[in-house]
C-alpha cells in the first residue's frame, strides 16, 4: 500500500514510525513531514491548510490511503475533498469535525444528547461576555475558551472578576487568537483528574484505545500557562474498569451515535478530554483527531498492526473489535524552547539524537525540528517527546528522563514532574 500522512508534529511521527512497521505498508509520505520523519518517509513540502494541493497528491502518487493528523485540515473539510475524489481518507467529515471546531457547537451538542459535561454560557459578542462576567453565575476559578481552534492554547482559567474582564478583552477585542475568539464559551470550573480517552470509530463500531493522562500547563505542579500538552502518561491510574464501562456508555457511544443522528456520521479519532470528578466523568472538550502527545504513549503501546485498523474505519466497516496493547507502561516528555508557549525562541540547534540511536524501548518522536546545513535544528515550540516503555510506570519514568539528559539544545525546557501523580496514586496507602 501507499500511504500518505498529513501533518508535521510529534504525533504524525508516531504515526508514521507506526505504520512503517506494518507489512501492509510499501511506501509512506508524509506531507510535510519534519527532520524526524525524513528517515521513515518521502517528505514533500505541502502545507497542511492546502487541502486541494494535499488531494491533488494523493491521486498523483495513487495513494492507497491517507492518515490526517492535525485538526486545522479536517475543519476545512480535507475528508470532503477526499471522499469527492473517491480517494480513501482516515478523517471525519468537516461537519464531524465541528466537535472541536466549535466549542459552542460542542456544548450545545452535548447538552442536546445528555451528555455530562460543566454548566456553560455561550457569548458571540463582547458585550455578552462583559454582561456573563458581571454576573457571575458559573462562580470562581471561571474557564474562557475561544469557540475555533487555537492548536490548544486558547483556554483560559481565571481566579476572580477582574482576570475575567482582562481576559475577555484580550480575547474578543484584542483578538489574541484571531478569529477563533469571535466567540467565547465560559464554563464551571471542574476538579479531579484529568483523562485523555481516545477511540477509533467506523461511524457505528466504536473500538477504544489505552487511557492517557495528559499534562497541560508549562510548568511543573501544573503551573504557567495552557499548553498544547507537556507530557503524557499510559495508562491513567485514575481510571478504574468501571469508570472505563461508564464512559462508553454515557459519552462516547451517545456522541456517536447523536453525530450519526444529527447527519454527521463520525469516522475517525475521537477524542474525550474528561475529567474525572466526585460526580463522575465530564466532558472538557472534544478532538476528532489523534491527540499530540497522546499519540506517542500508544503507539508505542500498541501491538496490533495498525494499518488495517485505519483502512477499517476510512472504509466504513472496522472490523477489528479489540487491540493488542503491550502490558508495559509508557511515558512522553515533552522538550520545549524557550518561550513556549507564547514567544516560541527558535532555530537551535539539537545535540545529543546520535547518543540515543539503538536503545531500548526509547522513541524520540521530533515535533518542530528542521534541518539547516545537515544539522536538527528547532522550528517551533514543541520540538520533540521523548517516549519510553518500561515495565512499570517507576521504570518508564527513570528510562524517558535518563534519555532526556542526553539532548541539549539552547533554552530547552520540559517538565521535571511528568507522571508524577500517577505514581502517588498508585504508591498511595489502600
Amino acid at each position: 500500500m501507499k500511504i500518505l500522512v498529513v501533518g508535521n508534529g510529534g504525533r504524525e511521527h508516531a504515526l508514521v514510525w507506526k505504520i512503517r512497521q506494518s507489512p501492509l505498508a510499501k511506501d509512506v509520505y508524509c506531507a510535510p513531514g519534519n527532520a524526524g520523519m525524513a528517515g521513515l518517509a518521502d517528505c514533500v513540502p505541502i502545507d497542511t491548510s492546502n487541502i486541494i494541493e494535499v488531494a491533488d497528491f494523493a491521486q498523483t502518487i495513487s495513494a492507497d490511503l491517507t492518515v490526517v493528523g492535525p485538526e486545522l485540515p479536517m475543519v476545512l473539510g480535507i475528508g470532503d475533498e477526499f471522499q469527492r475524489r473517491g480517494l480513501a481518507i482516515f478523517c471525519p467529515s468537516r461537519a464531524a469535525a465541528e466537535i472541536e471546531g466549535s466549542k459552542a457547537f460542542a456544548r450545545e451538542f452535548m447538552s442536546r444528547h445528555d451528555i455530562p459535561s460543566p454548566r456553560y454560557v455561550i457569548c458571540s459578542s463582547r458585550e455578552e461576555a462583559d454582561d456573563a462576567v458581571e454576573k457571575g453565575t458559573l462562580g470562581y476559578p471561571l474557564v474562557l475558551k475561544v469557540d475555533g481552534l487555537a492548536a490548544g492554547k486558547g483556554v483560559l482559567v481565571v481566579e476572580s472578576k477582574a482576570e475575567a474582564q482582562a481576559a475577555v478583552a484580550d480575547m474578543m477585542s484584542d483578538k489574541k487568537f484571531g478569529t477563533a475568539g469571535a466567540k467565547l464559551v465560559m464554563e464551571e470550573f471542574l476538579s479531579g483528574d484529568e483523562v485523555s480517552f481516545l477511540v477509533f470509530s467506523d461511524g457505528s463500531r466504536v473500538v477504544p484505545m489505552v487511557s492517557v493522562q495528559d499534562h497541560k500547563r508549562v510548568g511543573d505542579g501544573d503551573t504557567g500557562s495552557n499548553t498544547g500538552g507537556m507530557g503524557t502518561v499510559s495508562p491513567s491510574t485514575s481510571l478504574s474498569l468501571d469508570m472505563h464501562k461508564q464512559i462508553m456508555q454515557e459519552i462516547i457511544l451517545p456522541t456517536i451515535g447523536g453525530l450519526s443522528a444529527e447527519g454527521r456520521k463520525y469516522q475517525g479519532v475521537l477524542y474525550a478530554g474528561l475529567m474525572i470528578t466526585d460526580k463522575g466523568p465530564r466532558v472538557l472538550e472534544f478532538n476528532a483527531r489523534f491527540g499530540d502527545p497522546e499519540t506517542q504513549v500508544i503507539m508505542a503501546r500498541m501491538r496490533s498492526d495498525i494499518v488495517p485498523i485505519l483502512q477499517g474505519v476510512a472504509e466504513g466497516h472496522l472490523k477489528e473489535s479489540k487491540i493488542d496493547w503491550a502490558k508495559e507502561a509508557a511515558l512522553c516528555v515533552v522538550l520545549t524552547t524557550r518561550g513556549y508557549p507564547d514567544a516560541p525562541d527558535t532555530g537551535q540547534e539539537i545535540k545529543g539524537l546520535d547518543a540515543l540511536q539503538g536503545l531500548r524501548d526509547v522513541m524520540v518522536f521530533h515535533a518542530a525540528t528542521g534541518n539547516r546545513d545537515g544539522k536538527v535544528i528547532t522550528v517551533g515550540g514543541r520540538v520533540l517527546g521523548v517516549t519510553a516503555l518500561g515495565a512499570n510506570l517507576d521504570a518508564a519514568v527513570q528510562r524517558a528522563y535518563e534519555a532526556v539528559k542526553k539532548i541539549s539544545f539552547d533554552g530547552m525546557h520540559y517538565r521535571k514532574d511528568i507522571g508524577q501523580k500517577a505514581l502517588a496514586r498508585l504508591h498511595a496507602p489502600r
